[in-house]
């Protein structure tokens, strides 16, 4: 598994960062520290895509923090992934308070009265199914199409850009388009600004 963890906008890329530095703590269980949670709004887990889940398997998604009166971790279920969902994103900034609930993870996790814990649980579907994630840790699908369409845009501009080559570069090719750059950069320009006016612009 991997995260990324966003202290600032979901769509805001250089406020993602990520982390790789899973701790497997039993068999089919895996924690993620946090020592900056205070300063993180949005968390990303998502799979690799090289080992997939067991057969009628998935992962439990729960985050941990300490509580402000004992020290102790308070765990909150935020979701969870599985092969035909291998990655989701979930809001974290207004957890960190409040009560926690059932957890898989006992004191095997232990960390740091300083730092919250993000935890992977590998259970049964039939196990996901009859759990119920914290309703405040879902991210609306504005915000998650908003991030989608940030990442399809900045991806297909530095796509376009690596192929960039000056005017004294240029060899004719008659079989060829050019496309001055400037024109991708205002698209992108203007798109970003219209999404940010209006996420459903594109649908009219």
């Amino acid at each position: 598994f991997l995260i990324w963890t966003a202290g600032g906008s979901i769509t805001s890329e250089h406020a993602w960062l990520v982390q790789t530095d899973a701790l497997q703590v039993a068999a089919d269980k895996f924690v993620f520290n946090l020592p900056d949670y205070e300063n993180v709004n949005h968390v990303v887990v998502f799979m690799l895509g090289t080992v997939p889940f067991p057969a009628g398997m998935g992962g439990a998604v729960y985050f941990s923090f300490p509580d402000p009166l004992s020290g102790g971790p308070v765990w909150q279920l935020l979701g969870f992934i599985t092969n035909d969902k291998p990655s989701a994103i979930f809001k974290i900034s207004g957890l960190k308070a409040g009560e926690g609930g059932a957890h898989p993870f006992g004191m095997m996790a232990a960390a740091p009265s300083s730092v919250a814990q993000l935890g992977v649980s590998v259970e049964t579907l039939d196990q996901l199914a009859q759990q119920t994630p914290v309703s405040s840790a879902a991210v609306s699908t504005v915000d998650s199409f908003m991030q989608f369409t940030q990442k399809m845009m900045e991806n297909l501009y530095n796509f376009a850009a690596s192929f960039a080559v000056t005017q004294a570069q240029m060899t004719p090719n008659l079989t060829e388009t050019f496309i001055p750059s400037s024109c991708m950069l205002r698209w992108y320009e203007n798109f970003q600004r219209r999404m940010a006016q209006n996420p459903n612009f594109w649908k009219s």
